[in-house]
């Protein structure tokens, strides 16, 4: 059985972009293209990745519809803010003064009791279960 691993939206942007710790965030990604590593995310992840590779300004309009078909096609384990998760993101945003969309990450891997990967200082700070892309 694989493996399994919260991931924000500033890994899944580095497997589009080069950026600072890239090539570390590849290696979550040949992970869980392998079917060694299971990537549980909430539902706005799709929403957040696409929306930096559109602001980023390096795709064209083609290329920007191509990359919400690809991912769209990962296959992430993708949660909706309902019930439990919903309730415990709303505490951590509250309680820790984040967004909700932050709060969102850090709620599921206190969920599901799992790493939470992340290159977002913010979050990493706020998470006891977070690691940080550069200390892999």
């Amino acid at each position: 059985m694989a493996a399994s691993a919260v991931v924000d939206a500033s890994i899944v942007v580095k497997w589009f972009i080069e950026e600072e710790y890239t090539k570390q965030a590849l290696k979550l990604r040949d992970e869980f293209a392998n079917r060694n590593l299971l990537l549980i995310v909430p539902s706005l992840l799709n929403f957040e990745v696409l929306n930096a590779l559109r602001y980023s300004g390096l795709f064209n309009k083609k290329e920007l519809k191509e990359l919400a078909v690809a991912i769209g096609k990962y296959g992430f384990e993708l949660h909706n803010l309902i019930g439990n998760y919903g309730e415990l993101t709303a505490e951590i945003a509250n309680a820790l003064d984040l967004s909700v969309y932050d709060a969102s990450y850090i709620a599921l891997a206190e969920l599901f009791n799992i790493v939470l990967y992340s290159a977002d200082n913010k979050i990493i700070e706020n998470c006891k279960l977070a690691v940080h892309l550069k200390d892999m």
